[in-house]
């Protein structure tokens, strides 16, 4: 795992041997990045990545600008690298790691709001919609800002009246959202 590009080129980490969680390959990722700077503006995003695991993608956002990002991951493994992680890079007064299940946060979430939130929940557990609805029923984007679901090919959102677009890296689908189209 590496972070592509910005303030933290070039940083690599391993992950553990039987860590529990899968990075987003370094192609989507790109891919993901190249999309998302065609659409808005990084710098000063406040970003929130449920189910973080690694952190490959909360580290790229950071790179790149993001004011203020929160990772939650349900997994203390998850937790535990991220937060080491966090330290080596010495981003603390940007990026805040917390355990908890995405979907509970998304339901308990008071008075915040988020430019970018990215969940990319394990493709087998199936809670995409639950966790799509909590995000849109406790307004957690701001009325310009986008949810990006990581999923497989075997899901399809299309019909979701959020959704804008999806677009396929590989074996790896984003599926795009607005609050209000």
């Amino acid at each position: 795992m590496r972070i592509i590009r910005g303030t933290l080129k070039g940083k690599r980490f391993a992950t553990p041997p039987g860590f529990p969680s899968r990075p987003t390959t370094d192609y989507a990722k790109e891919g993901l990045f190249n999309v998302l700077e065609n659409l808005t503006d990084l710098l000063d995003a406040d970003v929130l990545d449920l189910c973080a695991g690694t952190g490959n993608i909360s580290f790229e956002f950071v790179s790149r600008g993001a004011a203020s990002l929160l990772a939650i991951d349900s997994h203390p493994r998850c937790v535990q690298y991220l937060k080491q992680n966090v330290q080596t890079l010495q981003i603390a007064s940007v990026m805040q790691v917390y355990k908890s299940d995405c979907v509970i946060y998304c339901k308990n979430a008071k008075n915040v709001q988020y430019d970018i939130i990215f969940a990319d929940p394990p493709f087998h557990l199936g809670f995409h919609e639950e966790l799509m609805a909590q995000i849109f029923d406790k307004k957690l984007l701001r009325p310009d800002g986008f949810l990006i679901i990581e999923h497989g090919k075997q899901d399809d959102f299309s019909s979701d009246p959020h959704f804008d677009f999806c677009r396929n890296f590989g074996n790896v689908y984003f599926s795009f959202f607005k609050p209000n189209l």
